[in-house]
Parts: C-alpha cells; structure tokens; sequence
C-alpha cells in the first residue's frame, strides 16, 4: 500500500512571524497582492497587522473583503472576478477557515477556468493546474486551513456543504503568529479550539490512518488538551500553543481524512449557519462513543494524551469511556454546549441525515454508518 502525504513548503511560527510576510514576497519576486480577509477582521484591525507589513516595505496590495463565515458559491464567483480585475499575482488569505478556504476558490478557478462552476470542484477535485500562490495567515486556531489540501463551500440553493480536496490548493506559505489571534473572543477560542480536536481525533481513528499521520494526531491531542482552557482565558502560553496544536492537527487529518462528525457538522452549517467549530464540538463526545468499539486500542493513546491518570490500569470499556468524558469535560469547561437544542429542528433531521451521509468525510469513519445511524445521533443530542 502506498501512502501519500503533502505539506507545506514553507511555514513560519511564533508571536511576531507576521514580519515574515514581507520576505516570502519579496524573496519569491511578487508584484502585488490580492488580500483575502472578512469583514470583522477588517473592522477590529486584525488584518492590519498584516497590511501594515506589506505597507512598511512597500508592497502593492488589494483588500477583498467579500466573504461570509461559511463562504458560499457567490462569495467564490465574486471573489474570482475582483481577483482577475486586480492583475495580483499572489493571494494573501488572512483569517480563519473562510478566509482561506475563499482564497483556495479563487486561486484554484483562477488558473484552471474550466471549473468557473464551482459545484464542479465537489470532492477530489481533477484540476490540472496549481492555483495561484496563496500565503495563508490564520488568525483563529482551528481550520489549519493554512497546511491542509481541502476546502468548504457552502451551497445555499441547495442547503449543503460541500468539501473539494485538492493538492494543488496548499498554500505555498503559512505564517502561524499567535500575535493575529491575541483578539479571538473567548467564544470563538474555544469553538475553533474544538475543530482542532476534532481533527486530531477524528485523523486518529479514521479509516486512512497510519503511523505518520498518528504521529501529528496524538501530539496534537497533547498540545490541545493542555492549551486550550488557557487560551480561552487570553493567556500567552495558552494562545502558542493552541496556534501549533492546531496546525500540527492539519498536517495529520488532510492527509488521512475525517469521519462522520465533520459530515454531521458540516450539514447544521449549511442548514442553520451553526459556527462549524461550535457543531463539530457539540457532536464530538457522542460520536467518539457511537465509534469507540470501532478503534482498537486508540482511545487508551487518546486518554493518555487527554492528561486521564491510572490509564495503564483501567479495562479497555474503561479507557474508552474515560477518553470520552475527558473531551466532554474539556469541552464544557470551555463553555461549549452540551446539545443541539435551539439549533437543530426535528422535522429536518431526516433530510440532515440524508446530507450528511452523502458527505465527502463520512466514508472515513472508522464504524460503518447508515442514513439511519446517523438521525439516532442527532436526536440523541436534542
């Protein structure tokens, strides 16, 4: 069996390798840049710390601002032709997932205009060409959106998400400062923080599995675990490390592949705009037990990794239910819900089931699922 596993070219870390930007540009003989970042990032000058670097060394750049939190197939049109109206030859993306994940869009229908319809770019996408140099700048700890090979659009005609996977949309660059998330709210710390676990753990026991990715995914359990209560209280320490837990996330699942959380979570964004960190949380303990008769001895790692203590003496029901409960109580600790009420209607779950069944990450799952497996998971959590 061969095993493929793609990564970054180049990634800077640590609080102040935003100053970075200005080399990568210089140094790569870029003319102008087409900044991607939403709206509130502008608002709150979180972007300009960004624009403030290419100002400083005198780069030309453009802001594009056109994006909503779970991008859609306007945003993505919109974005394609601000981009070819601006004649940059390189996108900046500056934010969380949707940042870049419109960035990805561009870049790729940029250089390979046969897939203008951005439907087509659903699942494995068959592109041929790179897309345009991207340099991801994530300013939430989550998506790792900045070292992974995928990207989400939201159809809202027909109330999906859909994930396109593609090589050739890594961004070339990724500066992870934990300076540009400093101004994270304590809410969105800590529903980004739980997409990052659920990447680390959905990575570790999904079906495509094997000994590297394990080896980003258990390290970036450890890195989480023990970071992201404290960067949801703005510490410094708490904030470093979720930037690298995060990341070090990213490098294991894009290779590898999620599981049924991720099509659960990402069927409530495209019906209720749910913050996809927030559902992914949520559905996280209740999930991770519908699988843990599916995943050997992992959840022993997991608890370990969780900080559990006395793991080398419990039973294998024991272990499994104690990697459990360490997420759940890690999860309310920082503030998540603990159901989907006031979230999900009951009359929707069958076509929410149906959704996220045809999810491009459901196939993953370590336990096999059904339509029907998955509207018991939702409704247990009402």
């Amino acid at each position: 069996m061969v095993n493929r596993f793609i990564l970054n070219e180049t990634s800077y870390h640590g609080a102040g390798a935003i100053k970075e930007l200005a080399t990568e540009i210089k140094n790569r003989n870029f003319k102008k840049a087409f900044v991607c970042s939403d709206p509130d990032l502008i608002k709150f000058g979180v972007t300009k710390k960004a624009t403030d670097v290419l100002d400083e060394n005198g780069i030309v750049y453009e802001v594009y601002s056109e994006i909503k939190p779970n991008p859609t197939i306007d945003n993505v049109k919109h974005g394609v032709a601000a981009f070819k109206h601006s004649g940059a030859d390189v996108i900046v993306a500056i934010g969380g997932g949707s940042s870049m994940d419109t960035a990805k869009a561009i870049g790729i229908i940029a250089t390979n205009p046969e897939f203008a319809d951005v439907r087509s770019l659903e699942g494995v996408s068959p592109t041929k060409n790179k897309c345009t140099p991207i340099i991801a700048i994530p300013t939430t700890a989550g998506t790792a959106a900045e070292v992974t090979i995928n990207y989400v659009i939201t159809d809202e005609e027909k109330k999906r998400k859909f994930v396109c996977v593609d090589p050739k949309d890594i961004p070339i660059v990724a500066i992870v400062d934990s300076d540009m998330m400093s101004s994270m709210p304590a809410g969105l710390t800590a529903a980004t923080g739980m997409d990052a676990l659920t990447h680390a753990i959905e990575g570790y026991i999904t079906k495509g599995a094997w000994e590297l990715s394990d080896m980003f995914h258990i390290k970036a359990i450890e890195i989480i675990s023990r970071s992201l209560r404290s960067a949801v209280k703005n510490e410094k320490a708490g904030r470093e490390g979720m930037a690298l837990g995060q990341y070090v996330a990213g490098m294991g699942f894009s290779n590898v592949g999620l599981g049924v959380d991720h099509s659960m979570a990402h069927t409530l964004s495209a019906y209720y705009d749910t913050p996809h960190g927030k559902a992914c949380a949520i559905l996280l303990p209740t999930v991770m037990a519908y699988n843990a008769e599916y995943t050997g001895e992992k959840y022993r790692d997991i608890a370990i990794a969780m900080g559990v203590k006395g793991v080398e003496n419990m039973t294998q029901a024991e272990y499994r239910k104690a990697a459990v409960d360490a997420v759940r109580q890690l999860s309310e600790d920082v503030g998540i819900p603990t159901t989907l009420k006031g979230i999900v209607k009951e009359e929707d779950i069958p076509e929410l089931a149906k959704s996220a069944y045809a999810d491009a990450c459901r196939p993953g799952n370590p336990r096999e699922t059904s339509v029907e497996d998955i509207e018991k998971l939702y409704k247990s959590l009402l």
